[in-house]
């Protein structure tokens, strides 16, 4: 990092006792979460404003992270929802011609502290190894028995409702106002670039707030229902869960991403559980077992639907599986118009092989 930005000392206290030092990195302060990692080498900006991280200290498993800079479009929502970023290298100087700024410059405007020299991929192997848990990153209080006391206070993310946090005040449409194609969509922390997969196909959108009731999404007369990523623990979100229970009522089809697949799992009976350091990268082999094609996805998720629950399920079928432990990446409801996936077929940032779940939503509704 360039000797004009001055770079005070950065203490990392995780909750089983592991303390690290660096330096600090955007702004000076105070910050909890759950840890999390990314293993994804570009798309770092895309990342830090996905709403699903929303409540969680994001360890970038790459070693730079900055060295493109920021733009202004590569945004998935209307600013950075991560609560912390911890990495080996973050840097200000950049390569992009294109790019608006660097990442501490980023990082201040945005209010986000962050940590830099950390062992980033020892500490990832150390999260594998133990599971997420709480942590706290400081720029100014170097008092270890100060920074305990406030993680011991810092909930956990098991039981945890964020969604309606990050979900719009106000609803919001987008694409032809004339579309014989009209997609309500339940916010829970949607990311931009999934309402533009829908609108690049045709559709005329209404994006609606997380507790919008069921009446309301269908006096939109739309011709399909999506369900939305988002953060936090699914279980407590009985809100949701009855929704989807009379959308799926309604006979109409019904997507669901992430979130969104857990919700729909749980409006089935199939429990959700917390996983022991959730999937989040853009490089996930999944498996369609409709076709047997394999698919290298972009996932972020730290809870999953139970496989044995839905193995003696006579409602719901397995469609897309985890090619590395196996976990449940797709459903589809046998009786309904209704399927989900776990993972991010928008794939901003990550590859496009799953952009065909769109294809199949749109060609549902016609």
């Amino acid at each position: 990092m360039p000797d004009s930005t001055p770079q005070k000392t950065a203490i990392l206290l995780l909750q089983d006792g592991t303390l690290l030092y660096g330096k600090s990195f955007g702004k000076i302060g105070t910050a909890t979460g759950e840890i999390c990692f990314n293993t994804g080498m570009t798309g770092y900006q895309e990342v830090f404003t996905d709403p699903s991280y929303y409540g969680q200290v994001l360890i970038m498993n790459n070693v730079h992270v900055g060295n493109y800079g920021v733009k202004e479009d590569d945004v998935e929502s209307d600013g950075v929802k991560v609560k912390a970023v911890i990495g080996r290298n973050l840097e200000e100087q950049f390569s992009r011609l294109t790019a608006g700024g660097n990442l501490q410059a980023y990082f201040l405007d945005q209010q986000v502290v962050a940590i830099d020299g950390v062992d980033t991929r020892a500490l990832v192997a150390h999260i594998r190894k133990q599971g997420a848990m709480n942590c706290i990153i400081s720029s100014e209080e170097t008092d270890i028995t100060e920074l305990r006391k406030i993680l011991d206070a810092v909930p956990s993310m098991d039981g945890l409702e964020l969604a309606s946090t990050v979900s719009t005040t106000t609803s919001y449409t987008l694409g032809n106002p004339e579309s014989a194609i009209r997609v309500a969509v339940l916010d829970f922390g949607i990311k931009k670039n999934i309402l533009t997969c829908l609108v690049e196909r045709g559709a005329y959108v209404k994006v609606h707030n997380a507790k919008t009731s069921f009446e309301e999404l269908a006096s939109f007369n739309p011709t399909g229902y999506f369900i939305s990523n988002g953060p936090g623990d699914p279980a407590p979100m009985d809100y949701a869960v009855k929704t989807v229970q009379q959308i799926l009522a309604a006979e109409k089809p019904l997507f669901g991403i992430c979130l969104g697949h857990q919700l729909l799992a749980l409006a089935n009976n199939i429990p959700t559980f917390k996983m022991h350091h959730g999937h989040r990268g853009l490089n996930h082999p999944v498996k369609n077992l409709q076709t047997g094609k394999s698919e290298i996805t972009t996932q972020n998720h730290g809870f999953g639907v139970s496989s044995d629950a839905i193995r003696a399920s006579e409602a719901v079928e397995i469609t897309h599986v985890n090619l590395n432990d196996n976990s449940i990446e797709g459903i589809r409801i046998k009786n309904k118009p209704a399927f989900s996936v776990q993972y991010h077929p928008e794939a901003t940032p990550g590859p496009h092989d799953s952009r065909y779940l769109f294809d199949d939503f749109i060609a549902m509704m016609q």
